[in-house]
């Protein structure tokens, strides 16, 4: 199955949108000529998930969980209690959320294989990649594979698990604390987290490539 796995972290005007893209659009008008869908709410709704709800949720409770060990043992006992603990509910799709811990011998990935069960008040609106079927199967049968094609390379023996999404549980990886990041400030911390590094398809930056940036906003494309 080939792949292709440059991150485009805005979509570029002269690319063709994708399969998926022009039936969501279609869907989209159909329901609106029908009565069925306001526009203005679903604009509404799309701007909470992608600027008010996100990924920058996420890179805050992790660079806290960074900072403050107690904390961070909170939040691998009760992700979503301590989540709530900063101000940040996340939502009826993350009423039991596990929080996973990437270590130098262990790695997490999270995955749907049924659909697309994600964290949304937390990381916001889920990746195109994510939900493909591509993805879905690839991340089980060959997870090591999926992950380079991610530039992410581990070693051989750094163990992966795989954890499947559903209804009732959701998950958010905490990655690993990058290294020559002891004396950066929590807000620096999370410019260092991205929404891939807390599905665990990558790692956090480096603070060489940027403390101060934003965490990923849900618009790259990788193609599985």
């Amino acid at each position: 199955m080939a792949a292709n796995h440059q991150a485009h972290e805005h979509h570029r005007h002269d690319e063709p949108e994708s399969d998926i893209t022009l039936r969501v659009k279609a869907l989209e008008s159909i329901l609106v000529s029908k009565g069925l869908v306001d526009p203005q709410a679903l604009d509404m709704l799309i701007d909470t998930y992608e600027h008010r709800v996100g990924p920058h949720i996420g890179a805050k409770v992790v660079a806290r969980a960074w900072s403050d060990p107690a904390y961070k043992r909170r939040l691998l006992e009760d992700g979503t209690a301590a989540v709530n603990e900063l101000g940040f509910p996340p939502g009826p799709e993350g009423i039991n959320l596990i929080v996973l811990e990437n270590t130098p011998k262990v790695h997490n990935v999270v995955v749907c294989t049924l659909c697309s069960c994600y964290p949304w008040g937390t990381l916001g609106l889920p990746p195109v990649w994510y939900k493909s079927p591509a993805y879905r199967a690839r991340a089980v049968g060959d997870p090591r594979g999926v992950l380079r094609e991610f530039g992410t390379e581990l070693d051989d023996d750094v163990e992966i698990r795989v954890w499947d999404s559903s209804a009732e549980v959701r998950y958010l990886v905490l990655p690993e604390r990058p290294p020559g990041t002891e004396r950066m400030t929590e807000e620096e911390l999370a410019g260092l987290v991205t929404r891939d590094s807390m599905i665990g398809v990558a790692k956090a930056k480096s603070p060489k490539a940027g403390a101060r940036k934003r965490p990923g906003n849900g618009r790259a494309e990788h193609r599985v």
